[in-house]
């Protein structure tokens, strides 16, 4: 009962004014990583026979729905420089790299007849370079740069995307499962489907609300269940590999304990979290019942002759369930919510699902509107996965914070803290958490941000030609905890400079 007791306190006065003062201690096989993807730090975006991507066509047309004159055409120029990258990761010691791999770099068209030998040459060199220096190489294969080519056919609107997407797996997996232990098959197909098909917040901004992006979520969970099944049958056997998916789960509590309030939060997180796990993880598999209630509901009132939620057949409900080896979990932030009987330009995701979100009054801001630090939330997220799910094997595979372009980011090495010790509050009370990886290595685009909000554990000089990176505070602290262990509320170096850690021979 004290962990309970610990987790009440959390709840009333936040990660930030409470420590019981017991030492709590990551293990030594508790691995520590930081986190990319190809269109925010690869740059190089036409050269050696890169296709053009949906984010290149978006940023390209446009320019009005950027927040500063930065796009990915440049970024951190890691096409170039990605041995810097590798320095920068033995700096921190990290035992792996998360990054992802550039669909239309290898595969310009998008299809498998056309593949680009000097894309695929250069995530061999990535790889081989990290194996180098015995950190791990963690791949995404899709990181939200579908090739244009296949937007133009529909993108994930197409059921063919299914296929499209097997196919490209079956590339990359011939090509390096040889020397990847650990693939992430699709980052947040919540984010791809809300913002990019039934929004206009991201590339390709189809914005067909409550119809597109029900499909596309459909679409893009039996293309990852097609590559986790690929994997499975011709690879797994001889490579010994992991393959996972990474969703974005951020927590919601109900703004007070009334009992519409609490309801409300629990259809957010059905909308928000189990319509996406689920199909995987659930043993009945499917969609949640909550969910195809309330959309089929709203679509009949809307004139709909059907459901605007797709149904799964026998068939694809089982080739999805089970369909991962481990949950990736991207968190940054928590949400307030509350019941309401406004309406959210129907029809729409926000509208079927009908709660309002707020944020805490007194939770730290960051320089993202979106994001505030509630640390507790990840703990009770935990313990949601855990109850829900049957203690999944969780990867955190993003978690992190923004700041303006300073090398003191104290803010940053604060939040860092609180959520890693809100981790160990989780796995104390037997969550089965494997990692935890900062979002990221070093600033980069942040989509349609550009450069205004800075993750990076190195800040990078977007006005040099070299993009150069510097480590932030915040890198020094990340390198003491992965060497201690331990979570130290005091710790703070003298100096920002950092030695890269010595090659360890296999």
């Amino acid at each position: 009962m004290r962990s309970l007791y610990i987790f009440i306190c959390l709840c009333v006065l936040g990660i930030e004014g409470w420590s019981d003062n017991k030492q709590r201690k990551f293990k030594k096989d508790f691995k520590f990583g930081v986190s990319t993807s190809a269109y925010q730090i690869e740059g190089a975006w036409n050269v050696d026979g890169k296709g053009e991507s949906i984010w290149d066509r978006y940023f390209h047309t446009h320019p009005d729905a950027r927040a500063d004159v930065t796009n990915g055409d440049v970024a951190c120029n890691s096409y170039y420089e990605y041995k810097r990258d590798v320095q920068m990761l033995r700096e921190l010691g990290v035992d792996y790299y998360r990054f992802s791999i550039s669909w239309p770099r290898i595969l310009p068209s998008g299809f498998p007849n056309d593949q680009n030998e000097l894309g695929l040459q250069y995530y061999d060199n990535l790889i081989n370079e990290l194996i180098k220096y015995n950190i791990k190489p963690m791949v995404t294969l899709y990181h939200f740069d579908l090739p244009q080519k296949l937007q133009d056919l529909g993108g994930w609107m197409n059921p063919l995307s299914i296929d499209w997407f097997e196919d490209y797996a079956r590339v990359v997996f011939n090509r390096y499962a040889d020397r990847v232990d650990y693939w992430i098959t699709v980052n947040q197909p919540n984010s791809v489907c809300m913002f990019g098909y039934g929004g206009t917040m991201a590339a390709p901004a189809i914005n067909a609300k409550g119809v597109a992006d029900y499909e596309c979520t459909k679409n893009v969970l039996l293309a990852h269940a097609k590559a986790y099944r690929l994997y499975e049958k011709e690879f797994k056997n001889k490579y010994k590999g992991s393959v996972g998916i990474s969703m974005s789960l951020n927590w919601a509590d109900p703004v007070d304990n009334s009992t519409d309030n609490k309801e409300a939060a629990e259809i957010f997180r059905d909308f928000n979290i189990a319509l996406f796990l689920d199909p995987i993880w659930s043993k009945e598999g499917g969609f949640p019942s909550t969910v195809k209630d309330m959309v089929a509901k709203k679509s009949k009132s809307q004139g709909f002759y059907r459901s605007r939620l797709p149904t799964l057949s026998p068939q694809e409900i089982k080739l999805l369930k089970g369909s991962a080896d481990f949950l990736g979990v991207n968190h940054y932030t928590t949400f307030l919510v509350k019941a309401t009987t406004q309406t959210f330009d129907p029809p729409s995701f926000i509208d079927d699902a009908g709660v309002e979100m707020l944020f805490g009054d007194k939770w730290t801001q960051s320089e993202s509107f979106w994001l505030r630090s509630a640390p507790y939330g990840i703990y009770k997220l935990c313990l949601y996965l855990n109850k829900r799910y049957d203690y999944p094997t969780i990867y955190v595979t993003e978690n992190g914070w923004s700041t303006k372009p300073v090398l003191w980011d104290r803010s940053r090495v604060e939040i860092m803290r609180h959520y890693l010790q809100a981790l160990l509050l989780a796995i104390e009370d037997g969550t089965d958490v494997r990692s935890y990886t900062v979002w990221g290595l070093m600033d980069n685009v942040e989509w349609t941000a550009g450069i205004n909000e800075r993750f990076g554990l190195y800040q990078v000089d977007f006005n040099s030609e070299e993009k150069t990176r510097t480590p932030r505070m915040s890198a020094l602290v990340f390198k003491r905890i992965i060497e201690t262990r331990v979570v130290e509320e005091d710790w703070e170096p003298q100096n920002l400079s950092i030695a890269p850690k010595q090659r360890v021979e296999l």
